[in-house]
């Protein structure tokens, strides 16, 4: 299958993507690891994206839309691909239509996770990391540490990103409401979407998007 799979911040579209990409045997591209693979390669849009980074600069959508493209015509996508973070606003889902239309293929669908704006906040506010290892990662609300403001693993102190705080997040929402969220009433219209909610249990968001994607499949 072919999907691209859109959502507010907080969504949970990294944890579904990667569990969405192994269940259905198909490679998880995102715009995160494009870049990560790009510069760590030093490729041509690798580096001028890193120009771009190192300056505080936005990437501009043709260097993303470049590496895209270049991963797409990749062997293991030749079959099937999960996009996370890609397109992440009209020029670029139009230039992905581009792509698909000279490789002959076509997109199979497009899964919106929905999650209510104040339910996005709490999960993103309510984050705290460890100093010492970023990978421990602890929610006041969800999975709290034993003692407030220590990590359980290591005992190195737990502290809230910058960009976690919650004037951050709703400025990252506004930015996905303006820029992202066009993108779906553009693969409305071409009646390719199917929202499911993200709330719950990661493995019963899981189960809700494998019944939407074989529904979909045997649809199409």
């Amino acid at each position: 299958m072919r999907i691209v799979l859109v959502g507010p911040p907080g969504a949970g579209k990294g944890t579904q993507a990667h569990v969405l990409a192994k269940t259905l045997s198909i490679p998880h591209i995102s715009t995160g690891d494009l870049f990560r693979a790009n510069i760590s390669q030093g490729t041509p849009l690798g580096l001028e994206a890193k120009g771009y980074m190192d300056a505080g600069r936005l990437v501009p959508d043709e260097v993303t839309i470049g590496m895209a493209k270049d991963r797409l015509a990749q062997p293991d996508a030749a079959h099937g691909f999960l996009l996370d973070g890609f397109p992440r606003n009209l020029v670029q889902a139009k230039a992905l239509d581009e792509i698909l239309v000279e490789a002959g293929i076509v997109l199979d669908g497009v899964l919106d996770l929905e999650v209510p704006e104040d339910e996005v906040v709490k999960r993103i506010a309510g984050r705290r990391l460890c100093r010492n290892d970023g990978a421990h990662v602890f929610h006041v609300v969800y999975n709290p540490s034993t003692t407030e403001g220590v990590c359980d693993e290591c005992g190195g102190e737990l502290y809230q990103r910058s960009d976690d705080t919650e004037e951050a997040v709703r400025t990252r929402l506004e930015v996905y409401h303006t820029e992202t969220e066009p993108i779906i009433d553009y693969y409305v219209q071409q009646k390719l979407v199917t929202t499911i909610s993200a709330l719950g249990k990661v493995d019963e968001v899981t189960q809700r998007a494998v019944e939407a994607l074989e529904n979909r499949k045997q649809q199409g």
